[in-house]
């Protein structure tokens, strides 16, 4: 059987299916060691989301907040969210849809904020050392106290959904709003968030491999049992057909039995 080309394919394919199994065993072994690691620093974080007794995804304690960040998370950046990561019995951040839920809502509150900002005398003084006698607040030239105030100027300026790039330098009041809305903290946190989505992403993908790893470890089995019982089957056949002819030859003649020829 095994000096059949059937029977050495078939051989071949139960091998190679060993090393699909190999393969998916230690691609999951992985993917569980990371799961368990990314679980644990969720765990050592402790941070959560909040839902409401009906088991309501909630922002500050209300439904309209957390749907507010669900559509900037769904259409403005079009992430397919996963409704069944958002458990209430679960509020653990250590899904992908729950970090970036997370990073919406950062993202979302400096998008609608209002920034206070307060401007001095140097921050309106122009080129030619003369201090500006108005300044831009949210679109509206706002005229300069003279003499100067002590204590400044201030804009109270809404951020109006725009992000790091979205603000114009050349006006004062928009130059210090956007460090002050789009702060080192604000930034490390999306990062920070941005990172656990991809973490959990590529453990589900690397979950996806050990498994076509193992579905090929099946099929290359399969094929090669069957590849040897079919080999197999041959050559029990073929066995019993020679058998068969040569108990067929060995048949003794009406000549042998009756030293008389036959008149067929």
């Amino acid at each position: 059987m095994f000096k059949k080309p059937m029977g050495l394919l078939g051989i071949f394919l139960i091998v190679v299916g060993i090393g699909y199994f190999v393969g998916a065993g230690v691609a999951y072994s992985k993917v569980q060691g990371g799961y368990g690691s990314l679980q644990a620093f969720s765990e050592a974080q402790n941070v959560e989301l909040s839902y409401n007794d009906d088991g309501q995804l909630v922002d500050r304690g209300e439904v309209e907040g957390a749907q507010a960040i669900l559509t900037l998370l769904k259409d403005d950046w079009d992430f397919p969210v996963v409704g069944s990561d958002l458990d209430p019995n679960d509020p653990l951040v250590n899904t992908a849809t729950e970090y970036m839920y997370q990073m919406a809502t950062i993202s979302h509150h400096v998008l609608d904020g209002v920034q206070s900002v307060t401007l001095t005398a140097e921050d309106l003084t122009g080129d030619d050392g003369t201090v500006a006698t108005e300044f831009d607040c949210n679109g509206e030239m706002v005229p300069v106290p003279d003499p100067f105030p002590a204590e400044g100027v201030t804009c109270d300026f809404n951020v109006d959904g725009r992000y790091w790039t979205g603000f114009d330098r050349s006006v004062p009041v928009e130059a210090a709003a956007r460090d002050q809305a789009w702060s080192g903290t604000a930034h490390a946190l999306v990062a920070e968030l941005g990172v656990g989505a991809a973490t959990h992403s590529t453990l589900q993908l690397a979950l996806g491999v050990a498994a076509l790893l193992a579905g090929l470890g099946v099929v290359c089995t399969v094929m090669g049992v069957a590849f040897l019982w079919d080999t197999r089957r041959k050559e029990r056949t073929t066995t019993g057909e020679r058998s068969g002819a040569d108990a067929l030859s060995e048949t003794p003649s009406v000549e042998d039995l009756t030293g008389e020829p036959s008149h067929a």
